[in-house]
């Protein structure tokens, strides 16, 4: 493998890894600096990046064959956090329906439902049909899904390309 495929790749990986971070930290941001409430897709959406972390790191260090591997599942699990942010994006606009446990809780126990009903008060559901925040008519959720789908197209075309 040449150098300039070699640089290619790490470039891609960094890119990988600095979007990953930066989108996190934008979805931590929002929630504790802005106190906007996750619901559950909105949790679930984050978990590719947490992946993606990772491996764009692992990445950034092994042979270049290992690196398309890393990328390439990245990449998967990118498009994969892409269309659960269009399903969710979907579910904000009505134009289907939402999960129908979401912004749900646990269980109380018996003996504690005086402990359940205190937290009651003070909890803040979130509901996965209902953006919390919209910019240039695109809610969080959507912004999310053009992320993840960049960088799955990042990752995904350096892992393929030759």
């Amino acid at each position: 493998m040449d150098y300039a495929s070699l640089l290619r790749l790490r470039r891609a990986a960094l890119l990988l890894l600095v979007g990953s971070v930066l989108t996190i930290a934008g979805a931590f941001y929002f929630q504790w600096g802005l106190g906007y409430v996750p619901c559950k897709l909105c949790l679930q959406e984050r978990i590719p990046y947490y992946a993606a972390i990772p491996l764009a790191l692992l990445g950034l260090v092994v042979p270049a064959w290992a690196t398309r591997l890393v990328l390439g599942l990245a990449a998967i699990g990118l498009l994969y956090g892409a269309g659960l942010s269009v399903y969710h994006a979907g579910a904000e606009w009505a134009l289907w329906a939402g999960p129908t446990d979401c912004g749900g809780g646990a269980g109380a126990n018996p003996k504690e439902i005086g402990d359940f009903l205190n937290t009651l008060q003070t909890t803040r559901v979130a509901d996965c049909s209902t953006a919390a925040w919209r910019f240039l008519g695109i809610s969080l959720a959507g912004w999310n899904g053009l992320i993840a789908f960049t960088l799955a197209s990042v990752a995904g075309t350096a892992a393929l390309r030759r």
